[in-house]
């Protein structure tokens, strides 16, 4: 479903039909990662327009701007394929600010400048959009509860449903209960996750992880702030709103207390200093037998320019830059979310370049270690990564302090990455639009070259056979 619901990627196509099959094979059981679906849906549409540019001699952002869902300020928005509104678009705004901030154009117009003159060595680039579904499709899943603690030392103790597997989740969680209550950071002790305490937990999945468990974790620490203001405005005569809390510290008309001394006084005052909390994702609704409805809460948006470099003789191929803006609405914490941002992106150019799955006759998969499955290394990310925060962000909806998931949208930027490739093939001057399959690998970009038949040379006795085949006629 996740696959089908984002074929459409950016592009507002009234008239499209998605159909999809589910096939049985030989090989092992596997699972998605990272996306879901949403990468392989997402890259289908990107190649179209492409080739469609190709096709009409345009340059593929062109054809991607005229086509993008209208802005959210317009007077009438897309609808998908599956029947949701897309009413929160700023694709116009990242793109615009993106293929500026890059020099897109100019660099553009150098890069074909080069390839002209350069009859081997060939560099590519390209600007990639993204829109990604925030919300599990399978709706019962967008729930989630959260456990909190206030002890009358002024410590808090919080546990969620979110599982911590490096995101940041924690984090971001501890600082959302922090915010309610003023009070440090460090103040925030999370327990691993358990459902001894948070039962019924959903996966930790869909980058709903801080929408879920923040909310519901905002909603405990609300509660006991609550009852901890209606306390102290009775203990001082004071009205409930002039109960502030604030940098550590409560202000009670004109009493002032720290907070670890407010909460004790409302522990005198036989207040309940424990709360549960619950969140429920609205408005979506989702149909899998008619595969139509509002299976996302909102959307996340991003763009990603990347320049590369490759070697048509031996395939080789080095990503030079990469400028992304990316939307993260009112972001929590700019740090992770800048450095999820980053592990995407390259993660999803290692998808589309190194990571090549081979079976054997028998369905065993052969690329199973190291050594033959081949993820991105220090080596290569970007030459040159550059990074930022789409600043005019805004969840329109009413997320966690405005706020938009970040976990993974950024790994379709690496399609950037796959467009670069064809773009510098097609510098070899091929009438069709190239024909390269994901992964990238340098054989196969051999294989396209080859298929072009250019650069002034006898692609079939010069590029080494890499096929299998063994018929000795190409060097090893």
């Amino acid at each position: 479903a996740r696959a089908m619901c984002h074929a459409d990627n950016a592009y507002h196509v009234p008239d499209m039909r998605v159909i999809s099959h589910r096939c049985k094979t030989h090989t092992q059981s596997n699972t998605a990662f990272r996306g879901f679906g949403g990468p392989q849906g997402m890259l289908g549409i990107e190649r179209v327009i492409d080739a469609i540019a190709h096709e009409l001699d345009l340059d593929p952002l062109a054809v991607r701007r005229r086509n993008f869902y209208p802005h959210h300020t317009a007077n009438a928005h897309g609808v998908t394929p599956y029947g949701q509104t897309v009413e929160d678009c700023v694709l116009q705004d990242i793109v615009d600010q993106l293929a500026d901030d890059a020099e897109y154009a100019k660099r553009r117009t150098v890069i074909e400048a080069f390839n002209a003159d350069s009859p081997v060595i060939k560099r590519g680039i390209a600007l990639t959009p993204v829109k990604f579904g925030i919300s599990f499709n399978t709706t019962f899943l967008n729930q989630a509860g959260a456990l909190v603690h206030v002890y009358t030392d002024g410590s808090v103790h919080l546990n969620h449903g979110g599982t911590e597997m490096g995101q940041g989740l924690n984090t971001k969680v501890a600082q959302i209960v922090a915010h309610e209550f003023q009070i440090d950071f460090d103040a925030i002790k999370i327990t691993a996750t358990t459902t001894g305490k948070v039962p019924n937990t959903s996966a930790t999945a869909a980058s709903s992880g801080t929408d879920l468990n923040g909310m519901a974790a905002q909603a405990a620490a609300r509660t006991i702030k609550t009852r901890m203001t209606t306390h102290l405005a009775g203990l001082h005569e004071c009205a409930a709103e002039d109960v502030i809390f604030s940098d550590g510290m409560v202000r009670a008309g004109a009493v002032r207390l720290s907070f670890a001394e407010a909460v004790k006084a409302c522990y005198m005052g036989r207040v309940s200093l424990s709360s549960t909390g619950y969140y429920a994702t609205p408005k979506i609704h989702w149909d899998s037998s008619r595969a139509r409805g509002r299976p996302f809460y909102y959307f996340a948006y991003g763009a990603a320019v990347s320049e590369v470099v490759i070697d048509t003789l031996t395939g080789e191929n080095r990503i030079l830059r990469t400028d992304i803006l990316h939307d993260a609405g009112r972001s929590l914490n700019p740090a992770i979310d800048i450095g999820q941002i980053e592990g995407g992106f390259v993660q999803g150019a290692g998808w589309l370049t190194t990571e090549e799955l081979v079976w054997d006759g028998d369905g065993r998969l052969r690329t199973h270690a190291p050594s033959t499955y081949k993820i991105p290394a220090c080596g290569d990310r970007p030459m040159a990564f550059n990074v930022a925060l789409f600043g005019a962000g805004e969840n329109l909806e009413d997320t966690i302090h405005k706020s938009k998931a970040v976990g993974e949208p950024p790994l379709m930027l690496g399609i950037s990455v796959l467009m670069a490739i064809s773009h510098a093939l097609q510098g070899l001057g091929s009438a069709d639009y190239p024909m390269l399959d994901a992964p990238a690998t340098p054989e196969r970009i051999c294989f396209a070259a080859r298929r072009i038949g250019a650069a002034g040379f006898n692609a079939a006795d010069r590029v080494p056979d890499v096929s299998g085949s063994g018929d000795g006629n190409n060097p090893a």
